[in-house]
């Protein structure tokens, strides 16, 4: 089991990054949204909405979330863990590497601006 967990860090710390960066890259209304505060990264491995949000961001965190659940179903199978195990990891990478000022949600549910170190939830290794 222990080896399947560090195929799967080593996993999600690629796709994360990887992930992120190109989605920025790619589209110039997603680094704005991440820049004003509006999306953030969630323990769950997901990108969330933070506060209501139009039906054009709603739409474009929907888009990028169904790629990343496509890329983490991948990376599962080929694992041998499970989706909602390795999106969980995927999301302990992604919220740990949330840049100064950017968005997250905390393990109890509250979004925070990220003032230094993010705060992960206690399963995080």
């Amino acid at each position: 089991m222990n080896r399947y967990m560090g195929m799967m860090v080593a996993g999600a710390a690629a796709l994360a990054g990887l992930s992120s960066a190109a989605s920025a890259q790619r589209d110039p209304a997603y680094a704005a949204a991440r820049e004003a505060k509006q999306v953030g990264e969630q323990p769950d491995g997901y990108l969330g909405v933070v506060g209501a949000g139009t039906p054009a961001l709603q739409a474009m965190v929907r888009d990028i979330n169904i790629k990343r659940k496509a890329a983490y179903t991948a990376s599962a199978q080929a694992s041998g863990a499970t989706v909602e195990q390795f999106a969980f990891t995927s999301g302990c990478n992604l919220v740990a590497k949330v840049g100064a000022g950017e968005m997250y949600k905390t393990p109890s549910g509250q979004w925070k601006q990220n003032s230094g170190t993010p705060e992960l939830d206690g399963r995080c290794k």
